[in-house]
Order: C-alpha cells, then structure tokens, then sequence
C-alpha cells in the first residue's frame, strides 16, 4: 500500500478568492503563466464505475488519468497534488480498490457499498467520512427524487460514491476548475463545495412543495376526491426530505467544532456557517410543511366527514319524504278497498242473501261505503298519514 502524503498548508492571500467564487468564476490572474484548466466533461446520471477522475496542483488540472490504477500511480509521483475521483454505482472491486489504496476503513466502505445511508459525519483517523442526501423535484410527476451521496476526505484525495441521479457534482467541479485559487485550498474546499450544492438544490425542491401544498389546499376545499391521497404521498416524501436535512444541522455544528483543531481555512469556516444557516432554514421550512400538510389532512378528513354527513341527511330526508308518500299511497288505497270489498260481497248474488230482497238493500251498501271510508279517512287524518 502507498503511504499517503500530508497536503502542504494553503497559501497567502487567497480567502478572498473563495468569497467572489461563491457567485461567478474566478478569473485567472493577470500575466498569469498557469495553465488554463481542463474543460471538465459532464457526469452522466447513471452509470457504473469512474465518472470522473483527475489530479489537481494548486488548483489546476495536471492530470485525468482513465482508470484507477493510473489515478493512483500519478498521484504517488505528485507529491504535492490531490485526487478528485468521482464514482456511480461503482462495483464492489473498485471501491476495495480505492480502500486498499487510501486506507480506508471497512465500515466507511461498507456502507458505501450497500448504500441507504442516513446522513451523517465519521472520521477515520485523517479520513472523514460523509453521507448526504440530495434530493431535485421533478416537475412533470410533481414528486421529489432523492439522491446518496458518499463523499470521502483525506489529505490529499477527495472520493464521491454517487447513488442516484443527484446531485449534479459535474457543475460543482467545473465551478471549482474555473476558480484555480479555490480549489488550491485543497480537499476540505471541495467538500464544503459538494455540501453547498446539496443545500442549494434543496431550495427547489422546498420551492415546488410549497406549490404543491397551496394546489393541495385549494383541491381540498374544492372538494376534490383525489386529494387524499396526494396529501398522503406528498407527507411521506416530506418524512425522507426531513431525514435527509435534519442531521445536516448537527453534522456541519461538529465540522464546525473541529475547525480549531484541524486549522480550517478562516473563510472556509465563514462558507460553513452560512451552508449551516441555509440548512437550518430548510429544515425549519420541512418541519413547516409536515405540520401543514398533517393539518390539511385533517381539515380534508372534517370536511369529508360534513360531507358525508349532509350526504346521509338528504337520504334520510329523501327516505322520509319517500315514506310519507308510501302512507299517503296506502291510506288512500285502504279507502278504496272498503268500498270495494262490500260492492265484491253484495255482487256475489246468493239466492239467500236478504239485503238483496230488501227494499232499503242499496242505501245500506252504499251508506255503509260511506261509512267505512269516512272512518278510515279519520283514522289516518289523525296519524297524520294524510
């Protein structure tokens, strides 16, 4: 195994260098006879084993070997250069490979391996040891997509395992080859740059869930019988989003507890502090958006629940207008059907029936309807059926 050489202390007069980089590229000194960096090629979004890998002196590109083995051999003979290796799914060899020769340690590398980290900060001895979480919303499905991102430090190499499609650290290292006097702070720039650009993807995404949450709202009184259901998908992406900031919070308070002990370069510790800042105010803004959307959930549940309510208050309505009908409908028939039943006895003619030989046979029949359908019609008058 190759013994890891300590990087040289940053020189003079470069802090205010990391400053302007923070909002456009530095450009390269006046009468400056260093070479122009090397274009750095895009990072595609999904692929195997080396993304990227090249060799950096006080900022510039010397080198961009095509295998690991040659990024190992040119750094051994650089002794005053660093390694930036960025990795995709890289296979298990590879990252054996990267351990053998950096010394890294198994646990590190196992979880590098398997992936599905949570966010968190470790240091093996001069290494450190980094899980971020990325995330990038996706506009046409309206969801957030979230990313892995393994980032090993060292003294003079800087190691990304990338699982998933974000974040894009190609525009992180081109932004870092334009500003040669940045990237010559050495690995501990590249690592608060890698950090920067995880926070500042998340403004998108807290950005397009905030639309998605006043869309929720307006869907909810709107009565919408889908809404449901994106409110629940929406709050379980918010439950990954807050595991993937809320460590955050805690790991950049302990790179910043380290920064006496391990001489961090002053205005690197004022960039960390202001990525500190930005990462609490996202998490503030995810703790927001869960109590929200559980609020709009329960809103959404109350009015559903009035709903139905006035729903089963018209049936019964319905059904007691309905009923009232059926009494109206019943009585009026069992009015008819005395009549009816007396003229079907007396229209038998038996030879033995006497009212039909008596003289006041026919008013009796026809007064004792009138009687039978009078004390009906009273009857149901009274149980207000009519």
């Amino acid at each position: 195994m190759s013994e890891r050489r300590a990087r040289p202390a940053p020189r003079n007069g470069r802090k205010s260098v990391w400053r302007r980089a923070l909002t456009q590229a530095a450009a390269p000194p006046a009468g400056s006879a260093a070479p122009a960096p090397a274009p750095a090629p895009a990072e595609p979004a999904d692929t195997g084993s080396i993304v990227q890998a090249a060799l950096y002196r006080d900022g510039v590109r010397i080198s961009s070997p095509a295998t690991l083995a040659d990024t190992f051999r040119e750094l051994l003979d650089e002794r005053d250069g660093m390694a930036w290796i960025g990795l995709a799914r890289p296979t298990e060899a590879e990252l054996l490979s990267l351990a053998d020769e950096f010394d890294l340690h198994p646990l590190a590398v196992e979880d590098a391996m398997e992936a599905h980290q949570r966010p968190k900060l470790e240091r093996y001895g001069e290494t450190l040891f980094v899980v971020l979480r990325a995330a990038r919303y996706l506009d046409a499905p309206e969801e957030v997509d979230f990313g892995e991102l393994h980032v090993f430090v060292g003294p003079d190499f800087v190691v990304t395992v990338r699982h998933g499609a974000a974040p894009d650290l190609s525009a992180v290292r081109k932004r870092m080859e334009e500003s040669p006097e940045l990237l010559g702070l050495g690995p501990e720039a590249v690592l608060y740059a890698i950090l920067d650009a995880v926070v500042d993807g998340y403004a998108p995404v807290v950005e397009g869930v905030q639309i998605d949450i006043d869309e929720i709202e307006t869907e909810v009184f709107r009565g919408d019988p889908e809404v449901s259901r994106r409110i629940y998908e929406l709050s379980r992406e918010m439950v990954e989003f807050q595991r993937a900031t809320r460590p955050l919070v805690g790991m950049l308070h302990a790179l910043m507890a380290g920064f006496a002990k391990y001489g961090t370069d002053e205005e690197l510790q004022r960039y960390l502090r202001d990525v500190a800042d930005h990462v609490t105010h996202t998490s503030e803004r995810v703790d927001g958006f869960r109590q929200a959307l559980a609020d709009i959930l329960t809103v959404n549940a109350t009015l559903v629940t009035q709903q139905q309510n006035a729903e089963m208050r018209a049936l019964a309505e319905a059904g007691f207008e309905q009923n009232e009908e059926i009494k109206k409908i019943s009585s009026w028939a069992a009015i008819l059907f005395a009549p009816t039943l007396v003229g079907t006895i007396y229209g038998m003619n038996f030879s033995h029936m006497p009212e039909l030989h008596w003289g006041f046979g026919y008013p009796f029949a026809i007064g004792l309807m009138g009687v039978v359908c009078a004390s009906l019609y009273v009857i149901f008058k009274r149980r207000d059926w009519l």
